[in-house]
């Protein structure tokens, strides 16, 4: 951004140095001179429109010059040669328009360089050595990102069919664009988001027209197009091989591990991380702007920097017991920075401002807190001694390892400090612990289990076993029944009955 102030007791930055240069009332960024999206692609079209006409001019003088050197030398053809002054017919005329070849190569060589500027891979970053094999994502990565594409195409063509007629014409522009911005994987980093810029704003011009002014419902259907579309294109225009983000990534990372020292006390920060609920803040806020890398569309990373803002307002709510101003929050912002070391910063950060739905940049919460991340990266990158209220001699040694900073009452010593107790390290520590305690535990139920699993598999067997062996040892014999015959005669007491009754006949 613009000059930042910076004043003993904490980091100062004008709230005016956020917006746009040109005073039009928007958020500049320093990716863009400190203007605004809308003033800057203005300045951009301006010189990339007096380049065109350069190399317009340059051409057709370049091609007048041929003609005329042309003409000189079959008009000079066409006299004999002097025999006196060249020996070797045909050098005279050869003479003149060999300079003229030279001329002219050296005229080319110019404007095919001036031209690439705009039309070929940024000059100013030098291609990456790194081979396609050694970028190549691993299968399930592969598998995962496939599947958030096909939601996401499906979730575009579910929104699409309210629209109906519209919905029909936005889903085919929106698949010519991106075939065509497939066969574009050799232009600059600068150029991709010029066309994807271009694009939205034809589209966006386009649906004004059509829902009649009604820019919230303009809103709603760039959302979704900017969702839809750099979800397709997010593996070619994240990090492209012809920018020099991932080196400025590698730059970043590597600052920020330097300056792990820095403390709360340099930064004059309103944190009390002994207080439980600023404590959970604060991870929450370092989770969410990690969190950030794992997103696809630049609004959905936006959406984990606002996050991780309202985080750090409510730490700072909590640890004050009032509302947090703008002084306050970019040093915590900083702070939140510096212990996260998010993946691939300024990645991140060149993919929202290149793609993102530039109207979401220029105003609102989310281009407030994105203008603020972009003005922490910067700070971290020109933290000096002043920065910090450190003198130069202590800084170089807390950046070497020599020494590390320890507050008592208001001194800085270089001794070596007893280990701080921070409440959100004991409480990772904590959990770490919890965590370990937990996996011995399942370790042992597991083997547990498997034993268990192994005993009842072979009981059937065991008691099949021991019922064999008992019926070999003690086989079952069943005796015959024996039923003893009864005989009327052999019965005493049928001799104690009356005697049978006879018939008798009685007389009519």
């Amino acid at each position: 951004m613009s000059q930042r102030t910076e004043r003993r007791g904490g980091i100062h930055v004008d709230q005016s140095d956020l917006l746009c240069k040109n005073g039009c009332g928007y958020y500049g960024n320093a990716a863009w001179q400190a203007l605004c999206s809308k003033c800057w692609r203005e300045e951009y079209q301006k010189v990339r429109h007096k380049q065109i006409q350069d190399d317009w001019a340059l051409a057709a003088k370049l091609q007048r010059e041929e003609e005329a050197a042309y003409a000189s030398s079959h008009g000079s053809q066409a006299q004999p040669p002097p025999q006196s002054s060249n020996p070797q017919p045909g050098h005279a005329s050869l003479g003149p328009f060999s300079k003229f070849e030279e001329k002219k190569t050296n005229e080319k060589t110019r404007k095919v360089t001036t031209v690439k500027k705009f039309f070929s891979p940024s000059s100013r970053s030098a291609p990456k050595k790194e081979t396609q094999e050694g970028k190549t994502p691993s299968p399930s990565l592969s598998r995962r990102a496939s599947f958030d594409t096909e939601q996401v195409s499906k979730d575009f063509m579910d929104f699409l069919k309210n629209l109906q007629k519209p919905g029909r014409e936005i889903h085919k522009q929106c698949r010519a664009f991106i075939v065509t911005m497939s066969s574009k994987k050799d232009l600059g980093a600068d150029e991709l988001s010029e066309c994807v810029q271009d694009f939205y704003q034809n589209l966006s011009d386009r649906l004004l027209g059509h829902f009649k002014g009604s820019s919230e419902s303009v809103e709603q259907v760039m959302d979704q197009v900017e969702k839809y579309i750099m979800t397709r294109l997010y593996k070619s225009v994240f990090c492209p091989e012809t920018s020099d983000d991932e080196k400025k990534d590698l730059a970043t990372q590597n600052r920020i591990r330097a300056l792990h020292w820095v403390t709360i006390e340099m930064l004059c920060l309103s944190f009390d991380e002994e207080i439980p609920e600023v404590s959970e803040n604060v991870v929450k806020a370092i989770t969410d702007v990690i969190e950030m890398d794992s997103k696809r569309v630049p609004r959905d990373k936006l959406s984990c920097i606002t996050r991780c803002s309202k985080h750090i307002f409510s730490a700072i709510r909590i640890t004050k017991k009032e509302p947090a101003s703008a002084d306050d929050f970019l040093p915590a912002l900083i702070y939140i920075v510096l212990k996260a070391n998010p993946p691939r910063l300024q990645s991140n950060i060149q993919y929202i401002t290149r793609f993102c739905n530039p109207s979401r940049l220029m105003s609102g919460e989310d281009g407030y807190y994105f203008t603020n991340l972009c003005c922490a990266a910067a700070f971290i990158e020109k933290l000096d001694a002043q920065s910090l209220n450190l003198s130069p001699e202590e800084f170089e040694r807390y950046m070497s390892g020599q020494a590390s900073p320890r507050s008592s009452d208001g001194v800085w010593s270089s001794a070596p400090p007893p280990d701080p107790i921070n409440p959100v390290l004991a409480q990772l520590n904590t959990n770490l612990e919890a965590l370990s305690g937990l996996s011995t535990r399942q370790e042992a139920l597991m083997e547990a289990a498997q034993s268990l699993q192994a005993e009842l598999l072979s009981w059937p067997q065991s008691v099949q076993h021991e019922v064999t062996g008992i019926l070999k040892k003690y086989p079952l014999e069943v005796p015959p029944r024996h039923v003893p015959a009864i005989d009327d005669n052999d019965d005493v007491d049928n001799d104690n009955l009356p005697p049978p009754l006879t018939p008798q006949v009685f007389a009519g």
